[in-house]
């Protein structure tokens, strides 16, 4: 059951619910507020609405963390919204945006509530880092890398320690590989590391410390050396030994993915 809000910082809350165990955040500042993920359909995101306004009616910025439809796909009931993203983010979502609809209705339902959305790509983008003010409060926008996506985002409030890590950084659930750069994942993580002063809310589950991202920033590492190592020696991928961190099928789509990024070569 949705937890309702828990406060993980001055003026800093986190929403953790039952649908894809999603988190979303908000930052309170004076007569401004910023909405972090607006979760995986209108009629979400209807509630979400009803959430963010028990806790402030300030006008409110939204940033997607990544193009995911459940990170993205109740954009649109947070008109009039300033929406931030990666660039890459948008253009996911312009082009595949119908694709993800039709993916979201295959594997998760229901049709009715995903074919109403009206699919609203982040129109703040920026290739690295963004800086916002929100009601006199510095949040900042990063692209730290490669990593769960190409177009995955952090946002920081220093002023309260606390980081939101997207889907960069699972709780309860293993990584999600399908649309990764497992190579480049561990160094993305590193990068997120060095700048963890406090809580780290992941996209999904339990919020998390510095040690619980450096341990599964580990983990990244060990798969990607596995398959920097099984690539150079030539073993194919089928049969390939894949014993380590993480559940087996969630490996070989690692493994995969890492495979095609080396069969691409440099560049």
């Amino acid at each position: 059951m949705t937890t309702g809000w828990h406060e993980v910082g001055d003026g800093v809350l986190v929403r953790r619910h039952d649908s894809y165990d999603l988190n979303v955040g908000l930052v309170v500042g004076e007569g401004a507020c910023l909405v972090v993920d607006t979760r995986a359909s209108h009629a979400q995101a209807r509630e979400l609405v009803t959430a963010v306004r028990s806790v402030t009616g300030h006008p409110w910025t939204v940033v997607n963390t990544h193009a995911h439809f459940d990170h993205y796909f109740g954009n649109a009931m947070f008109d009039p919204a300033a929406i931030w993203g990666h660039s890459r983010c948008a253009e996911t979502i312009i082009v595949h945006g119908e694709e993800h609809r039709r993916q979201a209705i295959t594997e998760h339902g229901p049709a009715a509530e995903l074919s109403e959305v009206d699919i609203r790509p982040p129109d703040r983008t920026f290739p690295v880092s963004a800086s916002l003010d929100i009601g006199g409060r510095a949040v900042a926008l990063r692209h730290l890398g490669l990593g769960h996506t190409d177009n995955d985002i952090v946002v920081l409030v220093p002023d309260a320690g606390v980081v939101f890590a997207g889907d960069l950084v699972e709780q309860g659930a293993p990584p999600a590989f399908e649309d990764a750069y497992p190579l480049d994942w561990p160094g993305t993580v590193d990068a997120l590391l060095a700048v963890v002063t406090g809580p780290v809310v992941p996209g999904h589950g339990a919020v998390v410390d510095r040690a619980f991202v450096q341990a599964q920033r580990d983990d990244l590492a060990e798969v990607a050396d596995l398959a920097r190592r099984s690539f150079a020696d030539g073993r194919p991928l089928d049969g390939l030994d894949t014993a380590g961190p993480f559940p087996p099928e969630v490996r070989a789509i690692a493994l995969a993915r890492a495979y095609g990024q080396l069969s691409q070569g440099p560049g």
